[in-house]
């Protein structure tokens, strides 16, 4: 990211991995919230977002999902689906988040409902192989033409990968154009909310931003 620096764009492919642990009721849930490695956290939250990318801009999270649709608990539910993650810089934040709503439920209710025997929540997590790409940038005309092409598994790992789950506080493209000496431009994606979009309409969003500047 240094001044003058070329970007180059990579992509990512994840594996899926079963951690061996499971949760009955909301009690286990919490437990393994506060217990699992952060890259499970990631998973449960920002799973829905990378998978069904064409379907919904605003995915729900595995936490809501469960608690409501196998536990019937609404309410809960209602508050996990709640937590707003652009708000979070860091999966340690995140985590407590989610980790205080179940401990309020806890503390609120006489007793504890199990999920049917199948049906429990398997924690899950993600190991993530980082490619390289034949797509680079030396300056912002450059930068818009290659968005054009890259894969919107690029676009998923320059974006929500940088900042929450590798805790840059920014994302890779914003840190470039901040580096390259583009502050506003690198503001106005920091701006963006990238969770109110599918990531084709990222791509599309993104693409006219950084065009806009290279027009100046």
């Amino acid at each position: 990211m240094a001044p003058g620096a070329t970007f180059r764009f990579n992509t990512k492919f994840d594996q899926t991995l079963l951690l061996g642990k499971k949760a009955r009721n909301v009690g286990e849930l919490c437990q393994g919230v506060r217990s699992v490695p952060d890259a499970s956290i990631y998973y449960h939250t920002h799973k829905f977002l990378q998978q069904h990318h064409y379907l919904s801009p605003e995915p729900p999270n595995d936490f809501a999902y469960w608690t409501t649709q196998v536990l019937n608990e609404a309410t809960l539910g209602e508050q996990l689906s709640s937590v707003d993650i652009i708000q979070f810089h860091a999966i340690a934040a995140l985590r407590q988040r989610i980790a205080d709503l179940l401990d309020g439920y806890l503390q609120s209710v006489y007793r504890s409902v199990d999920a049917p025997e199948g049906q429990e929540f398997y924690f899950m997590s993600t190991q993530t192989f980082v490619l390289a790409t034949r797509y680079e940038a030396r300056d912002l005309a450059e930068f818009a033409a290659a968005l054009r092409h890259i894969s919107i598994q690029s676009i998923y790992f320059h974006v929500f990968d940088a900042t929450l789950r590798l805790a840059q506080g920014e994302n890779d493209f914003s840190l470039w154009f901040r580096a390259q000496g583009k502050p506003r431009l690198a503001d106005q994606l920091l701006r963006l909310d990238p969770y109110t979009y599918t990531l084709e309409g990222l791509r599309q969003a993104l693409i006219a931003i950084v065009e806009r500047y290279a027009d100046d």
